[in-house]
């Protein structure tokens, strides 16, 4: 049995000789379209092997959807040793094999459960942590949760962590090939208020003393949608979505009146999500999953309505004060109110809510964490170091949320162009001396990044340390080089030893700012198949050894960015968000236009 795990359409411009007709103010027409492709990761169940197929498609091809064509095969080739990502279906079946497993049913009368339908069976990835995970097995290490009630959909069984038992399930020829009842540890209480129900039944009333806000556009939005092509102001950019990086944006651009069209950004997107925890217990050791490549945010999407279609949202927002003035002399008060787009898009990934912002005027990435919190048992009268008490006998461990954007940039690059550079912005203060002689004196050091193994940075908040992607042929009105910057919001660094396991495949923690050289085939900075996987350090930490140049090229932008969850008793029951964002914001020296909004 052959099962799709990945699917997107291969977007060719970038590597294609393309010709383009530039048409004043409007959109820059390629004369000669790149071929439509799709690029599909398929497993073989059966055989056990991963293959990675090219099919060309035309228009015919899709007009005859659910027809006899299905499109060309232009190539196909096995990939060895590697596991793709896990998807929806063979979570259900690794819940099915374990509560069909007869030592598994024991060990949960031993914990007072006797219907296996309130058992939550969490099939996590196997990760890797020596040769017993190598990837010539398609292994799951599945965490337990169980519910109390059969008749209650809304009760939180997150709630109730089942600690102590050991499984290893083969996803191949779904079968149970370890387990071990380690240590019995009691369940968590039941406690009603721990579920998703309604105030009243919960001892208490929902609120009610908001009044409604009402969020009307009778004139309809500012914004212009044809096909994926979206128009805003003088924004325009086209949306796309692939299984594992859900929301991607392509071709941003901002048109500048008598400039014309200025592209920005080719393709930016988060390619990869690692959260490590920091108990060094079982299983909570191993919860480090890699939710972008091992089960892809784009699968685990939600739809804004019954069907998948619309997993996409774009609305506007009035977001405040943008610029105010007021002169004390004659009184005058000026205000700009501040209008951006936002595109998003929310997933589900087991316990987890991770819903995606993109806002535009300054592209800015805001990533919110919700829904609910990885949790542990806990023995009557014991504590952990590693996490908080929340509840009686539940804890929740420390941990960390990591995320990834790759940003393919073309700052005012013109199709086959490659003029673009990045430098490094650190404040430093004058020395003491004929420059200096109130010791007041301080200024912005510039710092060009020249190649890859020097472009592994971190952010110094210190320093005000951010980055500017130039182009190196453009100037702007002041003659300075146009170009556009990376602003670093509140940030961390992984909380491990060097030796730490996960590292192992997420070497690309280690630094917030990776700068590579644009390559077709680095994608994804663990690699490509981060489950299971033996390599120490593919992706990212490998491909920099190349050391190649970067101080006029095609330059691609690795923005590490993450928060450091030290769960308190207010985040529980779940609710709210707590997020973490960097944006690409203009400076002064940057777009004409776009300077002069501020």
């Amino acid at each position: 049995m052959r099962r799709m795990v990945g699917f997107w359409e291969k977007n060719y411009f970038r590597d294609s000789q393309t010709k383009s007709l530039p048409t004043g103010s409007a959109v820059v027409v390629p004369s000669r379209l790149p071929p439509r492709r799709a690029r599909l990761v398929v497993y073989n169940k059966k055989s056990n092997e991963t293959s990675i197929w090219i099919v060309e498609l035309s228009e015919e091809h899709a007009a005859a959807r659910g027809g006899h064509d299905r499109g060309k095969v232009v190539s196909s080739r096995v990939v060895p040793d590697v596991q793709p990502a896990m998807d929806a279906v063979e979570y259900a079946e690794v819940e099915a094999t374990v509560k069909s497993h007869w030592p598994f049913i024991e060990a949960m009368k031993r914990r007072g459960i006797y219907d296996m339908e309130l058992v939550m069976v969490d099939a996590w990835c196997a990760g890797y942590y020596g040769e017993a995970d190598a990837p010539s097995r398609r292994l799951s290490k599945p965490i337990i949760f169980c519910r109390t009630e059969s008749d209650c959909p809304m009760e939180n069984g997150y709630a109730c962590p089942v600690e102590g038992i050991h499984i290893v399930v083969d996803m191949q020829n779904n079968a149970v090939i370890e387990f071990e009842d380690e240590k019995l540890v009691p369940l968590p209480p039941s406690d009603y208020l721990r579920n998703y129900t309604a105030g009243e039944t919960r001892g208490g009333v929902d609120r009610s003393d908001v009044k409604p806000l009402v969020i009307d556009q009778p004139q309809g939005p500012s914004f212009c949608v044809n096909g994926y092509f979206v128009e805003w102001q003088k924004w325009n950019f086209r949306i796309g979505f692939t299984p594992i990086e859900g929301l991607v944006l392509y071709s941003v651009a901002y048109l500048d009146g008598s400039r014309g069209r200025r592209p920005i950004a080719h393709r930016l997107s988060f390619v990869e999500m690692v959260v490590p925890y920091g108990d060094p217990n079982e299983p909570h050791h191993r919860k480090n999953a890699f939710d972008a490549g091992e089960d892809g945010l784009g699968k685990c999407a939600h739809s804004l309505k019954k069907t998948i279609e619309n997993c996409v949202c774009l609305h506007e927002e009035d977001h405040g004060i943008l610029w105010k003035h007021q002169d004390w002399r004659t009184g005058l008060t000026e205000v700009r109110r501040s209008r951006r787009l936002t595109v998003s898009f929310i997933c589900t990934i087991g316990n987890y809510e991770y819903a995606t912002w993109v806002y535009d005027g300054k592209i800015e990435a805001e990533v919110k964490l919700t829904g609910i919190i990885s949790l542990g048992a806990l023995v009557p009268g014991e504590s952990r170091k590693y996490g908080t008490t929340i509840a009686p006998c539940l804890y929740a461990p420390i941990h960390q949320h990591f995320f990834v954007a790759r940003m393919d940039m073309t700052v005012d690059c013109k199709p086959n162009e490659a003029h673009n550079q990045v430098v490094e912005i650190n404040v430093k203060v004058e020395s003491a001396g004929q420059h200096n002689v109130h010791q007041n004196a301080f200024y912005a050091e510039e710092t060009l990044l020249k190649s890859e193994l020097q472009a592994m940075r971190d952010c110094v908040s210190l320093s005000a340390r951010h980055w500017i992607v130039r182009n190196t042929r453009m100037v702007n009105r002041t003659g300075q080089p146009t170009g556009y910057k990376l602003v670093p919001g509140r940030n961390c660094l992984p909380f491990a030893l060097p030796k730490a396991q996960f590292l192992r495949r997420a070497g690309f923690l280690k630094h917030n700012l990776w700068v590579t050289q644009y390559n077709s085939d680095e994608m994804f900075p663990g690699g490509e198949f981060p489950n299971q996987n033996p390599r120490i350090d593919d992706g990212l930490p490998t491909w920099v050894k190349k050391d190649r140049p970067l101080e006029e090229t095609n330059i691609v932008l690795w923005y590490v960015f993450g928060t450091t969850h030290i769960p308190r008793l207010e985040d529980w029951p779940p609710h709210g968000f707590f997020n973490c964002s960097p944006a690409i914001d203009v400076p002064p020296n940057s777009f004409d236009s776009a300077a002069k909004r501020c």
